[in-house]
């Protein structure tokens, strides 16, 4: 039996690059949450005028860079001066007209949505309302909710507990502007609901968060857990995230 041909509800939630191919074909809207830290990274971008080209780790950034007249983001690791991955360096590097911004999660995700024919958005924990109430006025049929998740050093997803909070902050606003969550999201909207007034302190413990702590990144953290700072909405159109 095929789950979400029988399911009623009008807004879902899978995860990873798997469970956005199960759900591509079936929504008219999806949104991608990768809060440490592609779509945090892609709400910065935003707020600054930056237009972002969503780049798999394995694809060919520089030809992406010459396609869209973009300059392919330095490693978070580099640490020299450009943008990266890293949201903090967007807000001390020089600004750019577009970004080519690999990632292994988000732009993956990303892009197998958008080859689907899905509308999709970039949301996290700083654009959440934003998102939902952007999204509300597209009167979706469907409205699927993809949080991306880590890698295990197999390939295999590792949940991301910071991507189902930022999954569940999404289904909340879109819940109370009238979409009926599945019990998938509603879990999301749930475990969201519980670390809404300590988002910063949950960030740092959570195990993503103490990887980048431990690397030296933890201003990421910190722009990461700015709930609701930003009215942002960036829209993947034509292969660019650009705010709607």
């Amino acid at each position: 039996m095929d789950a979400h041909r029988q399911t009623p509800w009008d807004l879902r939630l899978e995860w990873g690059l798997t469970g956005a191919r199960e759900v591509a074909g079936r929504a008219d809207v999806a949104v991608v949450v990768d809060v440490l830290s592609f779509t945090t990274t892609l709400s910065v971008a935003a707020d600054l005028g930056t237009r972002v080209v969503p780049c798999d780790v394995r694809g060919d950034a520089a030809a992406l860079a010459a396609r869209h007249g973009g300059v392919v983001a330095s490693g978070r690791e580099a640490r020299d001066g450009r943008p990266s991955l890293s949201p903090a360096s967007l807000r001390v590097a020089p600004p750019v007209e577009t970004l080519v911004l690999p990632s292994p999660n988000g732009s993956a995700i990303s892009a197998a949505l958008a080859l689907a024919g899905c509308v999709v958005v970039g949301a996290c924990l700083r654009n959440a309302s934003a998102v939902a109430e952007w999204v509300a006025t597209q009167t979706p049929g469907v409205v699927a909710v993809v949080p991306a998740g880590e890698r295990w050093p197999d390939g295999g997803l590792r949940p991301a507990v910071e991507d189902l909070w930022g999954a569940g902050a999404v289904v909340d606003a879109l819940a109370r502007a009238g979409y009926d969550p599945s019990p998938e999201a509603d879990v999301a909207r749930r475990s969201h609901g519980a670390v809404a007034g300590r988002v910063a302190a949950a960030l740092g413990a959570c195990a993503s968060g103490r990887e980048l702590d431990a690397a030296g990144f933890a201003a990421d953290v910190a722009i990461a857990a700015e709930a609701d700072a930003s009215r942002a909405v960036p829209v993947l159109h034509d292969g660019v995230f650009a705010p709607a």
